[in-house]
């Protein structure tokens, strides 16, 4: 009988696992390092949580869920619950004009005043200055009258004749400052010139095109197949939500979505799914104030830089829920992480994920 030798046999043995098994153990180590990231952010496991999702290149490289979708049911998250998404909603919008552009419907350059004649300043007003958040138009989530509307049903024109009238907070191109009113004008230019709700034409033009089959307008009469219940956290606990009409965020902030359908969106506008190459790229160009000072925002992303990695991201916020997303396109990384109650901010943790990942690709 011939001899067995351990140490050589468990050597030999040990050899075979690292030639087939370098991928999973990295994988299980970032995974680690992410929920690292994580836990100490969502601690509450009979609480409102969220869910995360890593990708690079199209795959999914990570994904899991935390805490609660619904308290008073007891239910636990899972990865492919619907969310509110805020002001992600406003990457959606954006990508709608740049398609009418596309089909000559309108042109970016276009003032205002040609859409809608009676709006103040609309003269001065085009629609890259709404686009850029460049208008000086009032936003209307800083009025104090909002609470008279914030359950009232709106038509788009309710919601411009709303803020219209407010003195402008500057002239157009002079700063960049973040303003819902100016997407929730876009929304409206949308229905005028395509003749479509925006609901319609969102549905219709992206979400049937590309797949996303669990997005939506959002409605809390609808029912709505796994999503997520909204929270807030006060000095007693948690409580439900406050309710809004979703029609005042409107085209600011009105989408629901999943992790995978809005990998789905990432993955059409890699490819040029939705707009040609050349308009595909105005949504990320750097715009520049009437000074010429950049303002590191395209048309409904931020532009920023990780470890001096190109960023696209954007977040959102609407009550009982927190979203954010982080793309790097030199290196095909997708960060996202959504949260079911107001009180989680995905925002930096998310940030965080993408460096981490970032780091881990480069070594």
């Amino acid at each position: 009988m011939k001899k067995y030798h351990f140490k050589s046999g468990f050597i030999a043995l040990l050899s075979v696992f690292a030639t087939v098994l370098p991928t999973p153990v990295f994988a299980q180590s970032l995974s680690e390092k992410i929920e690292a990231l994580i836990q100490p952010e969502i601690k509450d496991k009979n609480g409102p949580g969220g869910v995360f999702m890593v990708a690079k290149k199209g795959e999914i490289i990570y994904q899991n869920a935390f805490g609660k979708a619904n308290l008073e049911l007891e239910v636990p998250l899972t990865t492919d619950y619907v969310f509110q998404i805020g002001s992600m909603t406003k990457q959606f919008t954006a990508v709608a004009i740049m398609m009418l552009q596309e089909q000559g419907k309108l042109n970016t350059n276009d003032l205002l005043s040609k859409y809608i004649p009676d709006f103040p300043a609309g003269d001065k007003i085009t629609i890259h200055h709404l686009l850029t958040h460049t208008s000086g138009i009032k936003d209307f989530t800083k009025m104090k009258s909002i609470k008279d509307i914030a359950q009232k049903e709106m038509t788009p024109k309710m919601m411009v004749d709303f803020f219209k009238n407010e003195p402008v907070d500057f002239l157009p191109g002079e700063r960049f400052d973040y303003n819902n009113s100016g997407y929730v004008v876009l929304g409206y230019l949308l229905e005028i010139i395509s003749g479509m709700s925006y609901e319609d034409f969102i549905e219709t033009n992206i979400f049937q095109k590309i797949g996303m089959t669990q997005s939506g307008y959002a409605t809390d009469r609808q029912v709505i197949l796994k999503r997520a219940s909204g929270y807030q956290k006060k000095e007693t606990g948690y409580v439900n939500k406050t309710v809004i009409n979703y029609s005042v965020p409107f085209a600011s902030g009105a989408i629901m979505s999943t992790l995978k359908d809005m990998l789905k969106w990432q993955m059409a506008l890699n490819n040029n799914t939705l707009l040609n190459k050349e308009n595909t790229q105005k949504l990320f160009d750097n715009y520049l104030l009437n000074n010429g000072e950049a303002i590191n925002y395209g048309y409904g992303w931020h532009l920023k830089k990780i470890n001096n990695s190109l960023s696209r991201e954007h977040g959102g916020s609407i009550f009982g829920y927190k979203s954010m997303g982080v793309y790097l396109p030199n290196e095909a990384i997708y960060v996202l992480g959504f949260t079911n109650c107001d009180c989680i901010s995905p925002t930096l943790l998310t940030q965080k994920i993408a460096q981490l990942v970032l780091e881990n690709s480069s070594k």
